[in-house]
């Protein structure tokens, strides 16, 4: 009998060059799944990415830390226990600008994919 669960253990790695950790426990790059992607992520102190406009909404809980999203024009500080969905195709900027990293859980609907996350060129 086929189990009704998905239990994981390893969630695939992202790798990166701006020293943020990106842990996906579910998603495109783990299991194929292309309706939601949920991941753990810890930014470093002075983190930024560049502006992007997602074709997904994007769900941001924090545990640890604060993080500054740039919201078109506002700017927005979430700390530990706060969260905040952001709306596909929303112009927005994700940022640690703090002395502190910031750990916090992201889920993506449908999942992240690069192809959706349409990252400007800084």
């Amino acid at each position: 009998m086929k189990k009704k669960y998905t239990l994981q253990k390893s969630p695939f790695i992202v790798p990166t060059t701006d020293g943020k950790l990106i842990e996906e426990h579910f998603g495109n790059a783990t299991d194929k799944n292309t309706q939601v992607s949920i991941a753990h992520m810890v930014a470093p102190p002075g983190w930024s990415e560049p502006f992007q406009t997602p074709e997904f909404d994007e769900y941001t809980y924090i545990i640890k830390g604060k993080k500054q999203f740039t919201i078109e024009e506002e700017i927005v500080i979430l700390e530990a226990g706060q969260s905040i969905k952001i709306e596909k195709n929303t112009r927005i900027q994700y940022a640690n600008p703090f002395e502190e990293e910031c750990e916090y859980l992201a889920i993506c609907l449908p999942a992240f994919s690069i192809d959706l996350v349409h990252r400007e060129t800084m």
